[in-house]
């Protein structure tokens, strides 16, 4: 079947083409707010893996000798084509991720910023020369492309994440293989026609969808020259270590367990606003977000009586709904760890202020919903606080 954005089956992006390639397995993408399969992913075989490698060092060699002005050119116009689609790239982030539309249309702003940020390459390029440096010696200093550059990317920012990498690797010349979130990849697809439309010669940016086995062969092919990493603390740990001993650059951004400490002085229901909106947006899914608060001294029972009345107040619904300030998590795996890291700080005495465990959207009982939860008196040893939750639980220590 040949792929577009309208059909069910997701293909790959291969050399300038939406390609089936050559594997047999699928894997369902749902709509986390209603909980339907919205369509069939296809997965990478290892000659799939092989052939868009392949074709992106090809790429690369002749991309990396186009002069900056023509690199350029291309992502002006990409930029002003990101831009121009704004509203449809955040539809599908918000029909496969569930995050609100004004939340997906945030992200992308984000990723704007940084393809701007590359159209100044011919600046950040630059090289050095030392006069005399010892007699009759000169030394030049200039940058080269390194190759091939893979970018693994996670489920909570379809489209940011992404363009954190491919403007970068591409304004430097490089050749770049996006292996998106398997929950989140039409978004991936609709970067790679926009950056074809813009005028980038096939090849230069691909996406593969995959499993395991496609991030373990990225690691390990010997024509992969860096990876680029966003995802859980755990895998960007074994993503460095596999691939720096196969010889790449790699940098691999791991998870977190942020605090914000509020102290008696402060303005509490300044406090308050942002704590809420740090712990809730996006429903907690985000390496960013506050999941602790550390409550000195007086200020603890006011802030939490003040966080629990901004916690009710969140309408939590559809992300395409009117009104809605928070949407579903992404995926039943996801709300069963939630639940269950909630459930064990209450059994281990922890305080349930608000309780969003047994939250049901009307017309979306089917969904992955978990309301804001926010805990009280829970401590250090508790896996709500040694854990990453991701997910819209604030825990009060």
């Amino acid at each position: 079947m040949t792929t577009t954005l309208e059909t069910l089956t997701i293909n790959h992006f291969i050399d300038g083409e939406f390609s089936a390639g050559t594997g047999s397995a699928t894997k369902p993408v749902y709509n986390p707010a209603t909980g339907a399969v919205t369509a069939e992913l296809r997965l990478a075989s290892r000659e799939d893996l092989d052939r868009t490698v392949a074709i992106a060092k090809k790429a690369a060699e002749s991309w990396g000798d186009i002069s900056l002005a023509k690199r350029t050119a291309v992502l002006f116009k990409f930029r002003e084509l990101v831009a121009n689609h704004v509203d449809e790239l955040a539809a599908l982030i918000t029909a496969e991720h569930g995050k609100v539309l004004s939340d997906a249309k945030g992200e992308i702003g984000r990723g704007l910023e940084v393809i701007e940020y590359a159209c100044g390459v011919p600046t950040l390029l630059k090289g050095e020369y030392s006069d005399q440096v010892s007699t009759g010696i000169d030394v030049f200093s200039f940058r080269e492309p390194v190759g091939v550059v893979a970018g693994i990317t996670p489920f909570n920012f379809p489209v940011m994440v992404p363009l954190w990498m491919a403007p970068m690797a591409i304004a430097t010349g490089n050749a770049f293989i996006l292996k998106p979130s398997g929950n989140v990849p039409s978004a991936a697809m609709l970067l790679a026609r926009l950056f074809q439309e813009a005028g980038l010669p096939d090849g230069v940016f691909q996406v593969l969808h995959g499993d395991r086995e496609t991030i373990s062969g990225l690691l390990t092919h010997p024509d992969v020259d860096a990876i680029s990493f966003v995802g859980s603390t755990p895998v960007a740990k074994h993503i460095t270590e596999v691939g720096t001993k196969h010889g790449k650059r790699v940098q691999a951004l791991g998870g977190a367990k942020n605090h914000a400490i509020i102290l008696p002085d402060a303005d509490l229901d300044n406090a308050a606003d942002h704590v809420a909106a740090a712990a809730f947006g996006s429903a907690g899914q985000r390496c960013m977000a506050i999941s602790v608060a550390v409550a000195v001294g007086d200020a603890a029972d006011l802030l939490v009586g003040k966080v629990r009345e901004r916690a009710l107040a969140i309408t939590v619904d559809n992300g395409t709904a009117p009104g809605a300030d928070m949407g579903p998590v992404i995926t039943p795996a996801s709300k069963e760890f939630i639940l269950k890291t909630v459930t064990e700080a209450e059994t281990a005495g922890a305080a349930m202020v608000v309780d969003g465990r047994d939250l049901i959207v009307p017309g979306h009982e089917d969904g992955f919903w978990v309301g804001p939860t926010v805990i009280d008196h829970v401590t250090t040893a508790m896996s709500a606080y040694t854990e990453e939750i991701f997910g819209p639980v604030l825990v009060v220590v």
